[in-house]
């Protein structure tokens, strides 16, 4: 559906800072490669805390971060084999969650009934993806299609995030390129025009015109000369639950949001660039352009964004019931967007809800 493109006042939902997740969707969790084989590791997913283990066959399972024996949480405890251990009484639980071991009972003792949660779970483009709804939904959920992640064309720069704030602050700061002005000591962008807007049913779509200036755009190819102003298209996306920009063939960027609870959201930014240098010199500097890239340009602009985006958390737990102004209709777009996904997830799962509460 087409959505008009002019800047005009409208109030902010206040509940849109309370609202949980649809989880029937795939959430990006940590690199693949940090975790290895016969090693655990804790995640949360929208205040549910998940154990994720690497099995003896480099296999990952994923389980509700509880034993149901005591409560304990299970990333404390051992990697045996296919199964996973408890720290405290040793009882075993394999992929499914089903207890299959209790050290200390005869092996023709039966045992308990007791079980973990299981969630599924996969890799792809190093990261690790659990679903954490309904697992029959799996099959079907689809991750981003990162395209250029094994394309040689692409050089990716990844950057990690955590921030103190609700995930629809985060989701509202990635697609606001209205917010230039607060990078403009490093020169970023200036002077967006919407020019198109699209929503559907799980996302929705923007087209701006944006000017760019200074050394950074001519290192970009954005401009032959640092003084010079291009002015170029910038596509963003937010497809729940992640986010996607684009800008002429010049740079991508993937942006998978990991929802923690009401005050937190962690992310995994694959930024893509094309650079204009040869190919066997790119590959031979690469670690150093790489590590160059996030910690003196990427890092310093997100630190900014953080910055604003915990200022506007603190701000609203200090008075919720003030009221705001958006006057960018994409804005407003992404908020009907995320109170939709959550309704249609209460609605659907009724009386049962995987997740717990979602609101508070």
């Amino acid at each position: 559906m087409e959505l008009a493109t002019t800047l005009k006042s409208q109030k902010v939902q206040n509940r849109i800072r309370e609202v949980g997740i649809n989880p029937n969707y795939w959430y990006a969790v940590g690199w693949a490669s940090q975790l290895k084989v016969g090693e655990i590791m804790p995640v949360t997913i929208w205040l549910r805390a998940i154990a994720v283990y690497r099995d003896v066959n480099g296999q990952l399972h994923a389980l509700e971060d509880v034993c149901p024996h005591k409560g304990v949480a299970l990333h404390k405890g051992k990697v045996h084999g296919c199964n996973l251990a408890c720290a405290y009484h040793g009882w075993e639980f394999n992929d499914e969650g089903n207890c299959v071991s209790i050290p200390y009972l005869p092996k023709e003792q039966k045992l308990p009934r007791a079980q973990a949660r299981s969630y599924a779970i996969q890799e792809k483009y190093n990261l690790i993806w659990i679903f954490p709804g309904d697992r029959k939904e799996a099959a079907t959920g689809e991750l981003p299609d990162i395209r250029e992640f094994d394309d040689p064309d692409w050089f990716l720069v990844p950057v990690p995030a955590r921030i103190k704030a609700h995930f629809t602050i985060c989701n509202e700061n990635s697609m606001d390129v209205f917010h230039g002005f607060l990078h403009q000591k490093l020169q970023g962008w200036f002077d967006p025009v919407l020019i198109n807007l699209r929503e559907t049913e799980a996302s929705v779509r923007t087209e701006y015109m944006v000017s760019y200036k200074g050394r950074m755009a001519k290192f970009l190819g954005l401009s032959e000369r640092a003084d010079q102003v291009t002015t170029l298209p910038v596509a963003t996306e937010y497809r729940y639950p992640n986010f996607y920009s684009s800008l002429q063939g010049i740079s991508t960027l993937y942006l998978m949001r990991l929802p923690i609870g009401f005050t937190e959201t962690r992310s995994i930014a694959f930024f893509f660039f094309k650079i204009r240098l040869p190919k066997w010199l790119l590959v031979l500097i690469a670690p150093i352009l790489r590590t160059l890239l996030q910690r003196f340009i990427l890092l310093r602009f997100l630190a900014q964004d953080i910055e604003m985006m915990e200022s506007e958390q603190q701000t609203y737990l200090a008075n919720p019931q003030q009221c705001y102004v958006e006057i960018n209709p994409a804005i407003i777009a992404v908020q009907r967007l995320v109170i939709r996904q959550y309704e249609q997830f209460t609605q659907k799962s009724s009386h049962q809800n995987p997740m717990g509460s979602g609101t508070r």
